[in-house]
C-alpha cells in the first residue's frame, strides 16, 4: 500500500488509480506505486446462490496464462516450455564453460526479458 505523503516533495495529493494500480504525486509527478498486485482474496456469489473466486492466478514466473472456454487450465504454456528449455541450456553451457552462479543468473533475466519482448520468437530453444 502507498504512503499517503510523497517521498520527493512531501505533498499530501497523491492520485492513486486502483484500475491500472497506479500511484502518482499531483504536485511534482513521482511514480509512488506501479503495477501493483492485490494479494487479497474475494469471492462473488451469483443468482443460483454459488460462489466463486474474483480474480486470476498469476504464477511465479509473473507471466499471466489465459485460457477461453473448454481450457482446462492444465499443462504449460508455450512461454513456460521455452523458458524451462532456455534455462536448462543455459545451465548446460554455463557448465561446460565452469561459469558461477552470478553468470548462469543474469544469462537467465537476459534470456527472460527476450522472451518477455518476444525477441526469440520463431526460434528453438
Amino acid at each position: 500500500m502507498v504512503s499517503n505523503t510523497c517521498p520527493k516533495c512531501a505533498s499530501t495529493d497523491i492520485d492513486t488509480d486502483g484500475a491500472r494500480g497506479e500511484a502518482v504525486c499531483t504536485n511534482c509527478g513521482h511514480v509512488l506505486e506501479e503495477c501493483a498486485i492485490v494479494s487479497e482474496v474475494q469471492f462473488s456469489e451469483n443468482a443460483g446462490g454459488q460462489s466463486s473466486v474474483v480474480g486470476q492466478f498469476v504464477p511465479e514466473s509473473g507471466m499471466y496464462r489465459g485460457g477461453g472456454p473448454g481450457y482446462g487450465g492444465f499443462g504449460k504454456d508455450s512461454r513456460e516450455v521455452t523458458l524451462a528449455n532456455g534455462k536448462r541450456i543455459i545451465q548446460h553451457i554455463a557448465g561446460l564453460l565452469r561459469l558461477n552462479t552470478h553468470h548462469v543468473d543474469v544469462a537467465q533475466r537476459f534470456f527472460q526479458q527476450a522472451v518477455q519482448r518476444n525477441f526469440i520468437q520463431g526460434r528453438r530453444t
